[in-house]
């Protein structure tokens, strides 16, 4: 058995330790907003937080996570309102929108680090968060947007 914190709540699961988190978080859990993409850890698509920090679920083993605070897409904001996610809409940045999720997880643990981000680090963070849409220039106009709505800084957008 295996315990954790999902999104604010503490779940216990009984699968193997090396089960990789993404397939605890969707079969287990029920939490669907990940997505499975390359299951190598190159594509971004399963990208969630644990302690914080962007991380690849699908190369993640669950033993990994034991006593760690996770947080999915779903847990960024409960009601859809995180900056980012409004800005997401705003920008009308998915077109396809698999890999949204992840790419949204990513810049969430981007702009602990970058609050007022240059395209320069927009691009070094994001680089492994692959769109097969294409859909970088307005990802990083949400990002921006995004980042400056999280400084209060309502100019900018």
């Amino acid at each position: 058995m295996t315990t954790f914190q999902v999104n604010g709540r503490t779940v216990a699961v009984d699968v193997a330790p090396d089960t990789p988190l993404l397939w605890v978080l969707r079969d287990e859990i029920g939490l669907k907003g990940t997505k499975f993409g390359c299951g190598i850890g190159m594509c971004g698509a399963c990208t969630v937080h644990v302690e914080g920090r962007a991380i690849r679920s699908c190369i993640t083993p669950l033993d990994a996570v034991a006593g760690a605070t996770v947080t999915t897409i779903e847990g960024l904001d409960p009601d859809g309102q995180h900056p980012l996610q409004k800005a997401w809409i705003k920008t009308q940045a998915p077109q396809c929108g698999y890999c949204q999720s992840g790419q949204i997880m990513q810049a969430a643990s981007m702009l602990k680090d970058f609050p007022d981000p240059t395209d320069r680090d927009i691009d070094a963070v994001m680089g492994g968060s692959l769109c097969r849409c294409m859909a970088y220039i307005r990802i990083r106009k949400a990002i921006k947007i995004a980042a400056a709505e999280m400084r209060g800084d309502a100019s900018n957008g």
